[in-house]
């Protein structure tokens, strides 16, 4: 369909969008973003009305912007004409403005950086980022800057990391654990030294041990493995607990940047001894190989972190793929609930501030952040919810995208010239829920990820005396599903965790 679109001419895309069957737009519309020829994008100019459109079909034009695999500057223009200065639906601002941190980073990637467009995008974040009263909104166009990865922006993400509330403060810091291992300098160490070690403020658990986890991953020194390990002794058992298997985790896998220094540091009694490793809580912190190859190395990670009454504060389950020294987070899914312990009667702990109560889910794919989920925030909106519960889960992101897209001409020895071409694109479907029962004393939460590749790859050699054409088609399917489950009726809080990956169907 791409290949078509790409040969077709601009009002023949726009019959195309006017004409199709409502169910099909969306395809449509994804598969000519895919494309990106000047016919395709400019009949999307002229058929997408923000104004007017659905919201779904808006938020599929700018999620496969986003993640599009080498985006030009035209399509970069198409979105930041479409967003600018207009009223828009709030989803679809938010949606458009990680969307454009995507789509600046990935230009930069391919050393695009001196486009009009990319300058144009760069300041339109830094200018929201600095213009915005609201916390939801400072939050958004900090996600941006986490997408875009840019390293002149750490300053600024740095000041908001250290100074911020305890939504902004969180935010800053995943978005600076996004950036490569050459950018996390002395300076942004010592910022978050003083984050973890509390050295000018009070900062809430999930964020030192966020801060904590930027200095473990990218080439700490011996002294800062030793003062978090020393530190674990004053916190609390959860926290604690979460911290020292991250530790020990690293010491199992064998690409992990702090592994021999940990392991030179474990072999010291004073560190390595059960005064520091026996603390007791139920959070817990899991990674390991989901496949190795020569070239590719693919982990999985699962993180909980459980507050002392035993309610899950935060669960982080990631997928990852290594390959010859590039990292790839392929997909990371957050779900979060804060302000339970007063729901429960139970107190926040000294010197941090109360916080809302609220919960909600934030999505990586492909290094793309998409647009967090709120399921319910403030007291009235969960018994809404509990009581209103459809029992619906909600979509976080759902369509097609086109992963790779590849065209090469290669000279042979004998004066031939063959053509290679591979495509590959990817069906999607990612949902989540989270149910509370306050009269059964449950917290369920599932996530269920569904994706099909395709991948077609070409090889033509064509000559006025000989013809060859090579051709593979690779299909596979997966789904896998992660539940939660927790009754806090009793004590010990009772747990059931589940992964279940349905049988690969591979073609």
């Amino acid at each position: 369909f791409i290949r078509m679109l790409r040969s077709a001419k601009k009002r023949d895309v726009l019959e195309l969008l006017r004409r199709a069957p409502e169910e099909a737009r969306p395809f449509i519309v994804e598969a000519a973003v895919a494309a990106q020829s000047v016919a395709s994008l400019a009949a999307l100019s002229e058929f997408l009305d923000f104004s007017k459109e659905p919201k779904p079909l808006l938020e599929k034009f700018l999620y496969a912007a986003a993640f599009s695999p080498r985006p030009s500057g035209e399509l970069l223009h198409l979105v930041l004409d479409k967003l600018d200065g207009k009223q828009l639906a709030p989803e679809i601002r938010e949606t458009g403005i990680v969307a454009m941190g995507a789509l600046v980073g990935k230009l930069c990637q391919q050393k695009l950086c001196g486009l009009q467009e990319v300058e144009r995008g760069v300041k339109t974040i830094l200018r929201g980022l600095r213009d915005a009263k609201e916390e939801p909104e400072v939050v958004i166009y900090l996600l941006a800057l986490g997408n875009a990865a840019l390293p002149e922006t750490i300053p600024t993400l740095l000041g908001h990391a250290e100074e911020g509330p305890v939504t902004v403060t969180a935010t800053a810091i995943s978005a600076l654990q996004r950036f490569p291992t050459q950018h996390i300098s002395s300076k942004v160490k010592g910022a978050m030294r003083r984050i973890f070690h509390e050295k000018r403020k009070s900062y809430e658990k999930t964020c030192r041990l966020a801060a904590a986890e930027i200095l473990l991953d990218n080439h700490p020194s011996p002294m800062d493995v030793i003062n978090i390990l020393l530190a674990t002794n004053k916190m609390e058992t959860e926290m604690a607990t979460l911290l020292l298997l991250k530790v020990q985790s690293s010491l199992h896998a064998h690409h992990h940047p702090a592994r021999k220094i940990i392991k030179d540091i474990m072999g010291d009694p004073r560190i390595n001894n059960y005064n520091f490793f026996s603390k007791v809580g139920i959070s817990s912190s899991f990674s390991g190989p989901l496949t190795v190859t020569q070239d590719l190395l693919s982990t999985f990670r699962l993180d909980l972190l459980f507050l002392e009454g035993g309610f899950l504060r935060k669960s982080t389950s990631e997928f990852s793929l290594l390959s010859h020294g590039q990292q790839l987070r392929a997909a990371q899914v957050t779900i979060e609930a804060q302000g339970m312990e007063s729901m429960m009667g139970e107190n926040s702990s000294d010197g941090e501030e109360e916080p809302e109560l609220v919960a909600g889910m934030s999505v990586v794919f492909f290094d793309v952040q998409l647009r967090p989920i709120i399921f319910f925030q403030g007291y009235t909106d969960l018994m809404a919810k509990v009581l209103l519960s459809s029992g619906e889960p909600t979509s976080v992101v759902k369509g097609n995208l086109l992963l790779m897209d590849h065209h090469q001409v290669i000279p042979l020895q004998s004066g031939l010239q063959v053509t290679i071409k591979l495509q590959g694109g990817l069906g999607l479907d990612i949902s989540a829920d989270m149910d509370v029962s306050i009269w059964e004393q449950e917290l369920k939460t599932s996530m269920n990820s569904r994706g099909s590749l395709a991948m077609d790859f070409q090889a033509e050699l064509d000559s006025s005396f000989l013809q060859a054409t090579l051709r593979s088609q690779t299909e596979v399917e997966t789904s896998i599903r992660f539940d939660t489950m927790l009754r806090f009726s009793s004590s010990p809080v009772l747990m059931c965790l589940q992964l279940r990956e349905e049988q690969v169907p591979y073609r």
